[in-house]
Parts: C-alpha cells; structure tokens; sequence
C-alpha cells in the first residue's frame, strides 16, 4: 500500500534468514526502479503513485505509440519534416 512502512533492513533479514546485505541489494535496487523510497533516519517506504517508475511506464507508452506512428508514416512515405509538422499540429489543437 503506498506510504507505507517496510520492514526495517535487519528485520527483514531475520525474518526471511537471509544476509542483511541481500535485503540491502534488494531495497537499494526497488528504490533505483521507483518502487520505494527511503527517509532519513525513518526507514524504507513505498513510493506514492505519482513515483517516478509510474512517469517511467507513462513514458514508455509515449515512446511506444511515436514509434508506431512514424512507422506508420514511413510506410506512407512521409517526410520527417511532414511528421514534425503533423505532430506540431496536433500539439496546437490539444
């Protein structure tokens, strides 16, 4: 649930018996991937929805339909000076 507490690094190792430096690698790579986030002197939390991996997923999206659309328009024979203009016009109209 986001905002919430996760266990501390130590207590997560006990708990699972596994190395304190596998929860380390663990909680220090879902931090790098937007999952958690961690406070000062508090602890690991999970990351709101607004977090950085969903920017990341949106992003993606973004990338993936550009793609699809110049694609489409190579396909046609379009310019890339007709598709900067195609998208210049949309972005006016939006």
């Amino acid at each position: 649930m986001e905002d919430e507490m996760l266990p501390s690094l130590r207590q997560l190792a006990r708990d699972l018996k596994i190395s304190v430096l596998t929860t380390t690698r663990a909680y220090s790579e879902l931090e790098q991937e937007g999952y958690i986030t961690s406070r000062q002197g508090k602890g690991f939390f999970v990351m709101a929805s607004s977090s950085k991996l969903i920017h990341e997923q949106l992003l993606k999206k973004v990338e993936i339909n550009l793609d699809n659309a110049i694609k489409a328009a190579q396909t046609i024979s379009m310019s890339d000076d007709e598709i900067i203009s195609l998208l210049r016009l949309l972005l006016e109209t939006n």
